[in-house]
């Protein structure tokens, strides 16, 4: 992997920067392209960069720079961008119930500011753009997932609009990444000392990605896209309550009831996104019904093989599933190596 792109002598600007995965990518470019010239975290908040520059400081990593904005704001995003050849857009409200509530902050971060990205990416002479979705975004049911959506139609929308410019943007979408803020494990380890585990519903099903498989993903995207592809990761699934065992087998599990705008399984492909979905191998590629490029020619050189399922990919039917014992040995593998049940 990453054997057709060479980061070193080359400037990144990630947005959302400060979040889990946006320092999983820092780790890996740093470690993969020691002599990566810039590296960019664009973020708005200030805590949360003073934090992690104790762990990525500008005395010990001269390539990295941290950078106060918000995508909302177009003129700080361009100048942001000056001289970035690579754009990672990690920046969104993520939180539903949030969403809900602040319909419109969410609507202005996850619309507005995709607008705003695209605008400087195409203005300042950026090379490539990769945007991180959600498994929300597929057939939304909530207001999170709507504005992922249109997210996702507006990145994969700008490479009808570049011109002769030969930026090319992208999409990653993946489901629950394993100790992001926010996510379940984190939460139940939390938890298990009140002796209750809450459960929204027994029947609910989620995929699961590690913070690297997700970080990995995102560096293949920038690599291997021709431009307005959305790349779906082949990821297992598991039950909520398997998760409860594994981590807190002698606590109580309390049914607390679906909060709003959540789902009991959650899709990454639906039936309809299949009749324009390719097979990468290790990724599902839903490519784009308009797009800038020959579709021979890409099947021929990527080896895509058109999809043979007319059902959606969904966390409730997948082929492969995580076991109680599966789920603690990832979380003693990618979050907490000291961990016992």
């Amino acid at each position: 992997m990453f054997e057709n792109i060479d980061l070193n002598g080359k400037s990144i600007l990630i947005t959302g920067g400060t979040g889990s995965l946006g320092q999983e990518l820092v780790s890996i470019i740093f470690e993969k392209w020691p002599n990566v010239k810039r590296l960019v975290i664009y973020s708005r908040d200030e805590q949360k960069q003073f934090q992690m520059n104790q762990k990525f400081n500008v005395e010990t990593n001269r390539a990295i720079r941290y950078f106060i904005g918000d995508v909302r704001d177009l003129d700080r995003l361009k100048r942001a961008m000056q001289g970035i050849e690579y754009v990672i857009h990690a920046a969104a409200m993520k939180h539903i119930h949030i969403a809900e509530y602040n319909p419109t902050e969410c609507i202005k971060t996850n619309i507005t500011g995709a607008e705003n990205v695209i605008q400087a990416s195409l203005e300042c002479g950026v090379k490539g753009v990769v945007a991180l979705s959600t498994d929300k975004a597929c057939a939304p049911i909530n207001l999170y997932g709507a504005t992922k959506l249109a997210s996702d139609k507006l990145f994969v929308a700008a490479n009808n609009v570049k011109g002769a410019n030969p930026i090319r943007f992208s999409v990653v979408r993946y489901g629950n990444v394993m100790g992001s803020n926010g996510s379940v494990i984190p939460f139940f380890m939390k938890k298990k000392s009140e002796g209750v585990i809450p459960i929204t519903d027994p029947r609910m099903t989620r995929f699961n990605i590690s913070l690297k498989e997700g970080a990995e993903m995102v560096l293949f995207a920038l690599e291997n896209a021709w431009g307005g592809e959305i790349f779906v990761p082949k990821i297992p699934s598991y039950k909520i309550t398997d998760v409860a065992k594994a981590i807190a087998p002698e606590c109580d599990q309390k049914i607390i009831g679906i909060r709003p705008g959540e789902k009991i399984h959650e899709e990454m492909i639906t039936s309809s996104d299949s009749e324009t979905t390719y097979d990468l191998d290790k990724f599902y590629a839903i490519l784009p019904f308009q797009h800038t490029w020959n579709l021979e020619e890409y099947v021929k050189k990527t080896g895509a093989k058109k999809v043979d399922f007319e059902e959606n990919y969904s966390s409730g039917n997948n082929s492969e599933w995580l076991s109680v014992e599966d789920i603690r040995e990832l979380i003693k593998s990618h979050l907490y190596p000291d961990f016992s049940a």
